[in-house]
Protein backbone atom coordinates (compact mmCIF):
# COMPACT_ATOMS: atom_id res chain seq x y z
CA UNK A 1 0.00 0.00 0.00
CA UNK A 2 1.47 3.35 -1.02
CA UNK A 3 1.16 6.16 1.56
CA UNK A 4 1.98 9.16 -0.64
CA UNK A 5 -0.71 8.37 -3.24
CA UNK A 6 -3.30 8.21 -0.45
CA UNK A 7 -2.36 11.67 0.76
CA UNK A 8 -2.57 12.97 -2.80
CA UNK A 9 -5.92 11.28 -3.40
CA UNK A 10 -7.35 12.58 -0.14
CA UNK A 11 -6.13 16.05 -0.97
CA UNK A 12 -6.99 16.25 -4.66
CA UNK A 13 -9.74 13.79 -5.59
CA UNK A 14 -13.28 14.79 -6.48
CA UNK A 15 -15.33 12.11 -4.70
CA UNK A 16 -18.78 11.30 -6.04
CA UNK A 17 -21.41 8.96 -4.59
CA UNK A 18 -24.87 7.60 -5.25
CA UNK A 19 -26.91 10.75 -4.71
CA UNK A 20 -24.41 13.56 -5.24
CA UNK A 21 -25.06 16.28 -7.79
CA UNK A 22 -21.77 18.20 -7.70
CA UNK A 23 -18.22 17.39 -8.69
CA UNK A 24 -16.57 20.58 -7.40
CA UNK A 25 -14.00 20.00 -4.69
CA UNK A 26 -14.27 22.30 -1.71
CA UNK A 27 -12.00 22.23 1.33
CA UNK A 28 -14.24 22.46 4.38
CA UNK A 29 -13.90 25.25 6.92
CA UNK A 30 -13.30 23.61 10.29
CA UNK A 31 -12.42 26.80 12.17
CA UNK A 32 -14.41 27.27 15.31
CA UNK A 33 -15.23 23.60 15.80
CA UNK A 34 -15.35 22.68 19.51
CA UNK A 35 -12.55 20.45 20.72
CA UNK A 36 -13.17 16.98 22.07
CA UNK A 37 -13.43 16.41 25.79
CA UNK A 38 -12.82 13.31 27.87
CA UNK A 39 -15.48 10.61 28.00
CA UNK A 40 -16.89 11.59 24.62
CA UNK A 41 -16.98 9.78 21.30
CA UNK A 42 -17.03 12.24 18.45
CA UNK A 43 -18.74 10.69 15.40
CA UNK A 44 -18.28 12.13 11.91
CA UNK A 45 -21.00 11.02 9.49
CA UNK A 46 -23.26 12.33 6.70
CA UNK A 47 -26.60 10.83 7.71
CA UNK A 48 -28.51 14.04 8.32
CA UNK A 49 -32.00 13.55 6.92
CA UNK A 50 -34.97 11.19 6.79
CA UNK A 51 -34.82 7.64 8.05
CA UNK A 52 -31.02 7.69 8.25
CA UNK A 53 -31.09 10.48 10.84
CA UNK A 54 -33.72 8.61 12.85
CA UNK A 55 -31.61 5.47 12.76
CA UNK A 56 -28.52 7.35 13.95
CA UNK A 57 -30.54 8.88 16.78
CA UNK A 58 -31.45 5.36 17.88
CA UNK A 59 -27.76 4.49 18.00
CA UNK A 60 -27.04 7.63 20.05
CA UNK A 61 -29.69 6.58 22.56
CA UNK A 62 -28.21 3.10 22.80
CA UNK A 63 -24.77 4.58 23.51
CA UNK A 64 -26.23 6.81 26.22
CA UNK A 65 -27.90 3.81 27.87
CA UNK A 66 -24.49 2.12 28.00
CA UNK A 67 -22.99 5.17 29.77
CA UNK A 68 -21.06 6.60 26.84
CA UNK A 69 -21.34 10.11 25.41
CA UNK A 70 -21.99 10.55 21.70
CA UNK A 71 -20.75 13.87 20.31
CA UNK A 72 -22.43 14.28 16.94
CA UNK A 73 -20.40 15.72 14.07
CA UNK A 74 -22.82 15.42 11.16
CA UNK A 75 -21.60 16.99 7.91
CA UNK A 76 -24.33 17.27 5.29
CA UNK A 77 -23.72 17.63 1.60
CA UNK A 78 -22.94 15.79 -1.61
CA UNK A 79 -23.65 12.28 -0.28
CA UNK A 80 -20.64 12.26 2.02
CA UNK A 81 -18.22 14.28 -0.07
CA UNK A 82 -18.15 17.14 2.44
CA UNK A 83 -17.70 14.71 5.34
CA UNK A 84 -14.79 12.95 3.62
CA UNK A 85 -13.10 16.28 2.93
CA UNK A 86 -13.57 17.27 6.56
CA UNK A 87 -12.11 13.95 7.72
CA UNK A 88 -9.06 14.44 5.50
CA UNK A 89 -8.46 17.91 6.93
CA UNK A 90 -8.96 16.84 10.53
CA UNK A 91 -6.87 13.67 10.36
CA UNK A 92 -3.95 15.15 8.47
CA UNK A 93 -3.80 18.05 10.94
CA UNK A 94 -3.55 15.60 13.85
CA UNK A 95 -7.11 16.03 15.17
CA UNK A 96 -9.21 13.16 13.77
CA UNK A 97 -12.66 12.37 15.13
CA UNK A 98 -13.01 9.24 17.24
CA UNK A 99 -15.31 7.61 14.70
CA UNK A 100 -15.87 8.29 11.01
CA UNK A 101 -18.09 6.96 8.25
CA UNK A 102 -15.91 5.65 5.40
CA UNK A 103 -15.99 2.56 3.21
CA UNK A 104 -14.30 0.44 0.58
CA UNK A 105 -10.58 0.58 -0.22
CA UNK A 106 -10.20 3.77 1.83
CA UNK A 107 -10.60 1.68 5.00
CA UNK A 108 -7.48 -0.27 4.10
CA UNK A 109 -5.63 2.91 3.16
CA UNK A 110 -6.35 4.65 6.46
CA UNK A 111 -5.50 1.43 8.29
CA UNK A 112 -2.16 1.05 6.52
CA UNK A 113 -1.32 4.58 7.62
CA UNK A 114 -1.76 3.42 11.23
CA UNK A 115 -4.77 5.59 12.11
CA UNK A 116 -7.32 2.91 13.03
CA UNK A 117 -8.17 0.89 16.15
CA UNK A 118 -8.05 -2.91 16.02
CA UNK A 119 -11.51 -4.22 17.00
CA UNK A 120 -10.80 -7.94 16.70
CA UNK A 121 -11.98 -8.50 20.27
CA UNK A 122 -15.45 -7.13 19.44
CA UNK A 123 -15.60 -9.17 16.24
CA UNK A 124 -14.60 -12.33 18.07
CA UNK A 125 -17.16 -11.77 20.85
CA UNK A 126 -19.98 -11.29 18.32
CA UNK A 127 -18.72 -13.98 15.90
CA UNK A 128 -18.44 -11.63 12.91
CA UNK A 129 -16.58 -14.25 10.89
CA UNK A 130 -19.66 -16.46 11.09
CA UNK A 131 -22.27 -13.72 10.65
CA UNK A 132 -20.67 -11.66 7.84
CA UNK A 133 -19.66 -13.30 4.51
CA UNK A 134 -15.92 -13.25 3.82
CA UNK A 135 -16.26 -11.21 0.61
CA UNK A 136 -17.80 -8.48 2.76
CA UNK A 137 -15.64 -8.78 5.87
CA UNK A 138 -12.49 -8.50 3.75
CA UNK A 139 -13.36 -4.84 3.25
CA UNK A 140 -13.55 -4.32 7.03
CA UNK A 141 -10.03 -5.58 7.73
CA UNK A 142 -6.43 -4.46 7.43
CA UNK A 143 -3.81 -7.21 7.39
CA UNK A 144 -6.46 -9.65 8.58
CA UNK A 145 -7.60 -7.52 11.54
CA UNK A 146 -11.01 -5.85 11.85
CA UNK A 147 -10.92 -2.04 11.91
CA UNK A 148 -14.45 -1.19 10.71
CA UNK A 149 -18.01 -2.06 11.77
CA UNK A 150 -20.57 -2.55 8.95
CA UNK A 151 -24.13 -1.24 9.13
CA UNK A 152 -25.73 -2.75 6.07
CA UNK A 153 -25.61 -4.06 2.54
CA UNK A 154 -26.94 -2.17 -0.47
CA UNK A 155 -27.54 -4.12 -3.68
CA UNK A 156 -26.57 -2.08 -6.74
CA UNK A 157 -27.61 -4.41 -9.60
CA UNK A 158 -31.39 -3.88 -9.38
CA UNK A 159 -33.89 -3.15 -12.14
CA UNK A 160 -36.96 -1.16 -11.02
CA UNK A 161 -40.00 -1.42 -13.26
CA UNK A 162 -43.53 -0.08 -13.61
CA UNK A 163 -45.72 -3.12 -14.34
CA UNK A 164 -48.55 -1.00 -15.75
CA UNK A 165 -46.26 0.40 -18.46
CA UNK A 166 -45.13 -3.12 -19.32
CA UNK A 167 -48.74 -4.26 -19.55
CA UNK A 168 -49.73 -1.38 -21.81
CA UNK A 169 -46.77 -2.10 -24.07
CA UNK A 170 -47.37 -5.84 -24.13
CA UNK A 171 -43.84 -6.43 -22.88
CA UNK A 172 -42.36 -8.94 -20.44
CA UNK A 173 -39.98 -8.14 -17.59
CA UNK A 174 -36.47 -8.87 -18.91
CA UNK A 175 -34.35 -11.59 -17.33
CA UNK A 176 -31.52 -11.38 -19.87
CA UNK A 177 -29.87 -8.75 -22.06
CA UNK A 178 -31.62 -10.10 -25.15
CA UNK A 179 -34.97 -9.89 -23.37
CA UNK A 180 -34.19 -6.32 -22.33
CA UNK A 181 -33.90 -5.15 -25.93
CA UNK A 182 -37.03 -7.04 -26.99
CA UNK A 183 -38.99 -5.36 -24.20
CA UNK A 184 -37.41 -1.96 -24.87
CA UNK A 185 -38.51 -2.04 -28.52
CA UNK A 186 -42.12 -2.75 -27.55
CA UNK A 187 -42.12 -0.08 -24.85
CA UNK A 188 -40.62 2.53 -27.18
CA UNK A 189 -43.19 1.69 -29.86
CA UNK A 190 -45.96 2.17 -27.28
CA UNK A 191 -44.78 5.72 -26.61
CA UNK A 192 -43.03 5.27 -23.27
CA UNK A 193 -39.41 5.79 -22.22
CA UNK A 194 -37.96 2.26 -22.01
CA UNK A 195 -35.01 3.08 -19.74
CA UNK A 196 -34.91 6.01 -17.32
CA UNK A 197 -31.36 7.31 -16.90
CA UNK A 198 -30.00 10.63 -15.74
CA UNK A 199 -26.89 11.56 -17.70
CA UNK A 200 -24.62 12.08 -14.70
CA UNK A 201 -21.29 10.29 -14.67
CA UNK A 202 -22.07 8.14 -11.63
CA UNK A 203 -25.48 7.08 -13.02
CA UNK A 204 -23.93 6.15 -16.37
CA UNK A 205 -21.22 4.16 -14.59
CA UNK A 206 -23.82 2.38 -12.44
CA UNK A 207 -25.50 1.23 -15.65
CA UNK A 208 -22.12 0.26 -17.11
CA UNK A 209 -21.43 -1.81 -13.98
CA UNK A 210 -24.61 -3.89 -14.30
CA UNK A 211 -23.93 -4.52 -17.99
CA UNK A 212 -20.32 -5.50 -17.30
CA UNK A 213 -21.38 -7.84 -14.50
CA UNK A 214 -23.82 -9.61 -16.85
CA UNK A 215 -21.45 -9.90 -19.79
CA UNK A 216 -18.15 -10.52 -18.01
CA UNK A 217 -19.44 -12.75 -15.22
CA UNK A 218 -18.32 -12.66 -11.60
CA UNK A 219 -14.79 -14.05 -11.99
CA UNK A 220 -13.76 -11.90 -14.94
CA UNK A 221 -15.41 -8.81 -13.41
CA UNK A 222 -13.29 -9.26 -10.27
CA UNK A 223 -10.14 -10.01 -12.25
CA UNK A 224 -10.61 -6.93 -14.40
CA UNK A 225 -11.54 -4.31 -11.82
CA UNK A 226 -10.12 -5.62 -8.53
CA UNK A 227 -7.08 -7.53 -9.81
CA UNK A 228 -6.33 -5.14 -12.71
CA UNK A 229 -6.11 -7.77 -15.45
CA UNK A 230 -5.09 -5.80 -18.54
CA UNK A 231 -6.28 -8.42 -21.02
CA UNK A 232 -9.81 -8.34 -19.59
CA UNK A 233 -9.86 -4.55 -19.30
CA UNK A 234 -9.18 -4.28 -23.02
CA UNK A 235 -10.64 -7.58 -24.23
CA UNK A 236 -13.70 -8.72 -26.14
CA UNK A 237 -16.01 -8.85 -23.12
CA UNK A 238 -15.19 -5.23 -22.36
CA UNK A 239 -15.86 -4.34 -25.99
CA UNK A 240 -19.25 -6.09 -25.81
CA UNK A 241 -20.04 -4.25 -22.57
CA UNK A 242 -19.33 -0.87 -24.15
CA UNK A 243 -21.27 -1.70 -27.31
CA UNK A 244 -24.25 -2.75 -25.17
CA UNK A 245 -24.02 0.47 -23.15
CA UNK A 246 -24.11 2.54 -26.35
CA UNK A 247 -27.00 0.43 -27.68
CA UNK A 248 -29.02 1.04 -24.51
CA UNK A 249 -28.63 4.78 -24.93
CA UNK A 250 -31.17 4.81 -27.78
CA UNK A 251 -33.84 3.69 -25.30
CA UNK A 252 -33.33 6.65 -22.94
CA UNK A 253 -34.92 10.09 -23.38
CA UNK A 254 -33.56 13.38 -24.69
CA UNK A 255 -34.07 15.15 -21.35
CA UNK A 256 -31.63 12.92 -19.45
CA UNK A 257 -28.56 15.23 -19.34
CA UNK A 258 -27.94 16.46 -15.81
CA UNK A 259 -31.08 14.89 -14.34
CA UNK A 260 -30.55 13.57 -10.84
CA UNK A 261 -31.30 9.99 -9.90
CA UNK A 262 -34.42 10.64 -7.82
CA UNK A 263 -36.10 12.68 -10.56
CA UNK A 264 -35.18 9.84 -12.90
CA UNK A 265 -36.86 7.34 -10.58
CA UNK A 266 -39.94 9.58 -10.63
CA UNK A 267 -40.32 8.88 -14.35
CA UNK A 268 -40.88 5.22 -13.51
CA UNK A 269 -43.15 6.05 -10.56
CA UNK A 270 -45.32 8.32 -12.73
CA UNK A 271 -45.61 5.81 -15.58
CA UNK A 272 -43.60 7.88 -18.06
CA UNK A 273 -40.78 5.33 -18.14
CA UNK A 274 -40.77 1.57 -17.81
CA UNK A 275 -37.43 0.79 -16.14
CA UNK A 276 -34.47 2.13 -14.20
CA UNK A 277 -31.28 0.27 -13.27
CA UNK A 278 -30.32 1.64 -9.87
CA UNK A 279 -29.34 0.50 -6.38
CA UNK A 280 -31.86 -0.26 -3.67
CA UNK A 281 -31.95 3.35 -2.45
CA UNK A 282 -34.42 3.88 -5.35
CA UNK A 283 -36.98 1.90 -3.36
CA UNK A 284 -37.33 4.80 -0.95
CA UNK A 285 -38.65 7.00 -3.75
CA UNK A 286 -41.40 4.50 -4.57
CA UNK A 287 -42.36 4.09 -0.94
CA UNK A 288 -42.36 7.86 -0.37
CA UNK A 289 -44.85 8.11 -3.24
CA UNK A 290 -47.06 5.56 -1.45
CA UNK A 291 -46.42 2.90 -4.07
CA UNK A 292 -46.75 -0.77 -3.13
CA UNK A 293 -44.04 -3.30 -3.94
CA UNK A 294 -45.30 -6.04 -6.26
CA UNK A 295 -48.31 -3.97 -7.31
CA UNK A 296 -47.22 -0.48 -8.33
CA UNK A 297 -43.59 -1.37 -8.88
CA UNK A 298 -41.41 -4.45 -9.11
CA UNK A 299 -37.76 -5.04 -8.30
CA UNK A 300 -35.80 -7.70 -10.18
CA UNK A 301 -32.07 -8.24 -10.76
CA UNK A 302 -30.54 -6.24 -13.60
CA UNK A 303 -30.78 -8.36 -16.77
CA UNK A 304 -28.30 -11.23 -16.77
CA UNK A 305 -27.23 -10.77 -13.13
CA UNK A 306 -29.78 -12.88 -11.22
CA UNK A 307 -27.09 -14.96 -9.51
CA UNK A 308 -24.84 -12.02 -8.68
CA UNK A 309 -24.97 -9.41 -5.96
CA UNK A 310 -23.08 -6.16 -6.45
CA UNK A 311 -22.73 -4.70 -2.97
CA UNK A 312 -22.10 -1.37 -1.30
CA UNK A 313 -21.47 -1.19 2.47
CA UNK A 314 -21.83 1.68 4.96
CA UNK A 315 -19.38 1.37 7.84
CA UNK A 316 -17.74 3.19 10.75
CA UNK A 317 -14.00 3.17 11.47
CA UNK A 318 -12.42 4.08 14.80
CA UNK A 319 -9.41 6.40 15.05
CA UNK A 320 -6.72 5.65 17.63
CA UNK A 321 -6.84 7.53 20.91
CA UNK A 322 -4.47 7.70 23.89
CA UNK A 323 -7.48 7.72 26.23
CA UNK A 324 -8.48 4.16 27.26
CA UNK A 325 -11.98 5.37 28.13
CA UNK A 326 -12.51 6.66 24.58
CA UNK A 327 -11.22 3.38 23.16
CA UNK A 328 -13.70 1.50 25.33
CA UNK A 329 -16.50 3.73 24.06
CA UNK A 330 -15.44 3.17 20.46
CA UNK A 331 -15.57 -0.59 20.93
CA UNK A 332 -18.96 -0.37 22.61
CA UNK A 333 -20.23 1.51 19.58
CA UNK A 334 -18.78 -1.12 17.23
CA UNK A 335 -20.58 -3.80 19.23
CA UNK A 336 -23.92 -1.99 19.18
CA UNK A 337 -23.82 -1.57 15.38
CA UNK A 338 -23.86 -5.36 14.92
CA UNK A 339 -26.54 -6.03 17.52
CA UNK A 340 -29.57 -7.71 15.87
CA UNK A 341 -32.12 -5.13 17.09
CA UNK A 342 -30.13 -2.22 15.71
CA UNK A 343 -29.37 -4.00 12.44
CA UNK A 344 -33.10 -4.50 11.94
CA UNK A 345 -34.21 -0.98 12.88
CA UNK A 346 -31.46 0.80 10.94
CA UNK A 347 -32.04 -1.07 7.73
CA UNK A 348 -35.82 -0.78 7.92
CA UNK A 349 -35.25 2.98 7.96
CA UNK A 350 -32.56 3.13 5.30
CA UNK A 351 -33.93 0.74 2.69
CA UNK A 352 -30.90 -1.55 2.70
CA UNK A 353 -30.63 -5.00 4.27
CA UNK A 354 -28.75 -6.13 7.40
CA UNK A 355 -25.15 -7.21 6.97
CA UNK A 356 -25.73 -10.10 9.39
CA UNK A 357 -26.96 -13.26 7.69
CA UNK A 358 -29.11 -14.37 10.65
CA UNK A 359 -31.62 -11.49 10.85
CA UNK A 360 -35.33 -12.32 10.73
CA UNK A 361 -36.66 -10.47 7.65
CA UNK A 362 -40.38 -10.72 8.49
CA UNK A 363 -40.78 -6.96 9.02
CA UNK A 364 -39.03 -6.08 5.75
CA UNK A 365 -40.79 -5.39 2.43
CA UNK A 366 -40.73 -7.93 -0.44
CA UNK A 367 -37.83 -6.22 -2.25
CA UNK A 368 -35.69 -6.35 0.88
CA UNK A 369 -36.63 -9.98 1.48
CA UNK A 370 -35.67 -10.82 -2.10
CA UNK A 371 -32.41 -8.92 -1.60
CA UNK A 372 -31.53 -10.95 1.49
CA UNK A 373 -32.22 -14.23 -0.30
CA UNK A 374 -30.07 -13.07 -3.20
CA UNK A 375 -27.35 -12.01 -0.75
CA UNK A 376 -27.33 -15.43 0.92
CA UNK A 377 -27.28 -17.27 -2.43
CA UNK A 378 -24.47 -15.08 -3.76
CA UNK A 379 -22.46 -15.60 -0.57
CA UNK A 380 -22.91 -19.39 -0.83
CA UNK A 381 -21.85 -19.46 -4.50
CA UNK A 382 -19.10 -16.82 -4.28
CA UNK A 383 -21.03 -14.36 -6.42
CA UNK A 384 -20.77 -11.37 -4.08
CA UNK A 385 -19.07 -8.57 -6.02
CA UNK A 386 -17.86 -5.23 -4.67
CA UNK A 387 -19.58 -2.38 -6.51
CA UNK A 388 -17.45 -0.69 -9.14
CA UNK A 389 -19.47 2.53 -9.24
CA UNK A 390 -19.96 3.11 -5.50
CA UNK A 391 -16.55 3.31 -3.83
CA UNK A 392 -16.07 -0.41 -3.20
CA UNK A 393 -14.16 -2.24 -5.96
CA UNK A 394 -11.70 0.55 -6.76
CA UNK A 395 -10.22 3.46 -4.88
CA UNK A 396 -11.13 7.11 -5.16
CA UNK A 397 -8.53 8.09 -7.77
CA UNK A 398 -9.58 5.25 -10.07
CA UNK A 399 -13.26 5.94 -9.59
CA UNK A 400 -12.95 9.61 -10.50
CA UNK A 401 -11.01 8.72 -13.63
CA UNK A 402 -13.39 5.91 -14.61
CA UNK A 403 -16.44 8.17 -14.23
CA UNK A 404 -14.88 10.59 -16.69
CA UNK A 405 -14.00 7.87 -19.21
CA UNK A 406 -17.43 6.22 -19.16
CA UNK A 407 -19.29 9.53 -19.30
CA UNK A 408 -17.31 10.77 -22.30
CA UNK A 409 -17.89 7.52 -24.13
CA UNK A 410 -21.61 7.44 -23.33
CA UNK A 411 -22.30 11.04 -24.29
CA UNK A 412 -20.23 11.23 -27.48
CA UNK A 413 -20.93 8.59 -30.12
CA UNK A 414 -17.76 9.61 -31.94
CA UNK A 415 -15.49 8.47 -29.09
CA UNK A 416 -13.52 5.44 -30.26
CA UNK A 417 -14.20 2.18 -28.43
CA UNK A 418 -10.58 0.96 -28.55
CA UNK A 419 -9.40 4.27 -27.14
CA UNK A 420 -12.05 4.01 -24.43
CA UNK A 421 -10.87 0.54 -23.39
CA UNK A 422 -7.31 1.83 -23.06
CA UNK A 423 -8.58 4.69 -20.93
CA UNK A 424 -10.61 2.30 -18.77
CA UNK A 425 -7.43 0.31 -18.18
CA UNK A 426 -5.53 3.46 -17.24
CA UNK A 427 -8.32 4.59 -14.92
CA UNK A 428 -8.45 1.27 -13.05
CA UNK A 429 -4.67 1.32 -12.68
CA UNK A 430 -4.69 4.89 -11.31
CA UNK A 431 -4.85 3.57 -7.74
CA UNK A 432 -1.43 1.97 -8.26
CA UNK A 433 0.30 5.23 -9.16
Amino acid sequence: MRFLPLILVLSLAFPVAADTHEDIYKTPDISGLPSKTNNEVEVLHWWTSGGEALAVNALKDMMKEKGHKWKDFAVAGRAGESAINTLRTRALSGNPPDVAQIKGPEIQEWGELGFLVNIDDVAEEQRWNELVPARVSDYLKVDGHYVAAPFNIHRVNWLWANPDVFAQAGAELPQSMDEFFIAAEKIKAAGFIPLALGSEAWQETTLFESIALAIMGTDDFRKAFSEHNSDLLTGEKMRETLLTLRRMKQYTDADSPGRNWSDTTSLVIEGKAAMQMMGDWAKGEFLAANKVSGKDFVCIPAPGTANQFSFNIDSFVFFKSSDPQQTASQKELAKLILEPDFQEEFNLSKGSIPVRVDINMTRFDPCAQDAMQAFLRAAATDNLVASLSHNMAIGRASQVALFDVISRYYNDDEVNIDETMRHIRAAVLADKL
